[in-house]
Formats: C-alpha cells, sequence, structure tokens
C-alpha cells in the first residue's frame, strides 16, 4: 500500500519499519505509526495542529458532540463496501476509529500531517493503520484505496484520484450555511456564512449531498471552551471573551454537508 515519499518505489516492511529498494528507510514508532514526511515536505517546523489543538478536540469529541455526524459518515461509507479505506487528516483519530469499529471488515487507514495527534491515534487505536504525512503527496500506491473520508481536509485532487481506484467513493465533509454561526456572531459584526456550492474536484463526479443539521444546547463549560479552541475562530476572541461566552450556555448550530463523489473511470 504505501510508496516512498522521496523516490515513490513501493515500501516493504522490515524488522524497524519500511524501507524501498533505494534503502530510504522509515522507521515504526512504539505507538505503532509510520512518519512518512521528508523535511522536504514541511511547511513548518512542526507543521498540522498543535498539541494544545488536539487535545480540545479530543476533549470535544470523545464527549460525543459530534457522534451524529460520525453516524451519518459510517452509514454512508458502509453502502459502498469498502475493502480498503483513507482518513486524510485523521488527527487524533476519532472518526477513523469508529469506521473501523462500524466496519470491521475493512482495512482503515489514517493520515496527518501532525505527528502528535497521529502518535495518539495509534496508541489510542491499534486497529487503524497510521501515519504522518502530507496529503498533497500522499504516500500510497497507485489505485489503493476503494474509498476516501475527507472532513474538513485540504488536498490536491489529482494526487487524490491517484490513489483511489476507478468508481472509488470519496465522501467530503465541509462546513454548511449555519455552521457555528453563533461563534462567528461573537466576533464579525457581519457574519458571512458557509457557501452551497458543490465543490467540483477533477478526476471525480458529485453523486449526492446530505445535509446535517442540529443544535447543541446545555454543553459544560469546559466543553464549549474546547470547541472554541479547535477552530480558527478562537483567534478572533478578545482574552476573557471566550470564558464570558461559553459561561452564557449559548445553543450552537452544528451544519454540515456530505458530498458523495466517485472517481472517473479512465477512457
Amino acid at each position: 500500500m504505501y510508496r516512498c515519499p522521496v523516490c515513490a518505489e513501493a515500501l516493504s516492511a522490515n524488522s524497524a519499519g519500511l524501507a524501498c529498494v533505494n534503502r530510504h528507510q522509515f522507521d515504526r514508532a512504539r505507538e505503532g505509526y509510520v512518519n512518512l514526511l521528508p523535511v522536504q515536505q514541511k511547511n513548518s517546523k512542526v507543521p498540522g495542529d498543535s498539541a494544545e489543538m488536539m487535545q480540545s478536540r479530543r476533549l470535544f469529541l470523545n464527549a460525543g458532540h459530534y457522534q451524529p455526524l460520525s453516524d451519518a459518515v459510517n452509514q454512508l461509507l458502509a453502502s459502498v463496501h469498502p475493502a480498503t479505506l483513507l482518513d486524510l487528516g485523521s488527527g487524533e483519530g476519532y472518526y477513523s476509529n469508529r469506521l473501523q469499529q462500524a466496519l470491521p471488515e475493512t482495512a482503515v487507514y489514517g493520515l496527518d500531517i501532525a505527528k502528535t495527534a497521529v502518535r495518539y491515534a495509534a496508541k489510542a487505536y491499534p486497529a487503524v493503520q497510521y501515519c504522518v504525512a502530507s496529503a498533497w503527496h500522499l504516500p500510497f500506491a497507485d489505485q489503493s484505496f476503494d474509498a476516501v473520508l475527507k472532513l474538513c481536509a485540504p488536498c490536491e485532487p489529482q494526487e487524490l484520484a491517484r490513489v483511489c481506484k476507478d468508481g472509488a467513493a470519496l465522501l467530503a465533509i465541509s462546513a454548511a450555511p449555519q455552521h457555528l454561526v453563533e461563534l462567528k456572531q461573537q466576533v464579525y459584526p457581519d457574519v458571512r456564512l458557509h457557501s452551497d456550492a458543490i465543490p467540483q474536484l477533477e478526476g471525480f463526479s458529485h453523486q449526492q449531498r446530505q445535509q446535517l443539521s442540529y443544535q447543541l444546547q446545555q454543553v459544560p463549560v469546559a466543553e464549549l471552551l474546547a470547541l472554541l479552541e479547535m477552530t480558527p475562530l478562537s483567534w478572533k476572541f478578545k482574552p476573557g471573551q471566550k470564558q464570558k461566552f461559553a459561561e452564557t450556555n449559548p445553543s450552537i448550530s452544528l451544519d454540515f454537508y456530505l458530498d458523495l463523489y466517485l472517481k472517473k473511470q479512465k477512457q
């Protein structure tokens, strides 16, 4: 499944981890993941979400607030019966772990550029195969996957199409117009809602759109603060404003689009 991120040759397992014919070696960490992010593909010294953002996301997700979204993802991807599945931008592993539980016969792979998140995911969920890598340079062989979950993760569509089999399913999750609108109202005088346009992804044809909307109510202050910290809106709040807002016990709108695509068949 894996290919070398340096020379694109196939990677084979050895006693230490993975290696290619050109002797590029990638050791397996004690937590079980492999780091396939060469230095030239890093965009910063510590790429990806910080440890603080990962911990906030873990607290919020493990409280079950996004379980309806995870359940909808599992149901849609189960309908295509994938043998191999990639969670692109898998973070601390919440969605990939629940996918593995829902689809026990599927080989689930998780990829994220944040080493801290992947380390936690691999230790907590050993049934999923995790790697540290760039979504723009996927370390997988051509036509490796029957399905891909892309949950708010940026990527290169051509590279994504390369690792998908013909006819593979791509489930892309994005924010629908009302998503977190109450948070936006705290920091923007004129709130701009998320677009309802269906993204066109090169190499894929759009099949269907499902919208999932619900309200979070009576959220404990610590969990609401975690939600704030795991969003880019966190930087917009003034000192002390987050705590005051969380203590008002607000209702929060969650609004998602689930867009299902199929990889186009080669002519």
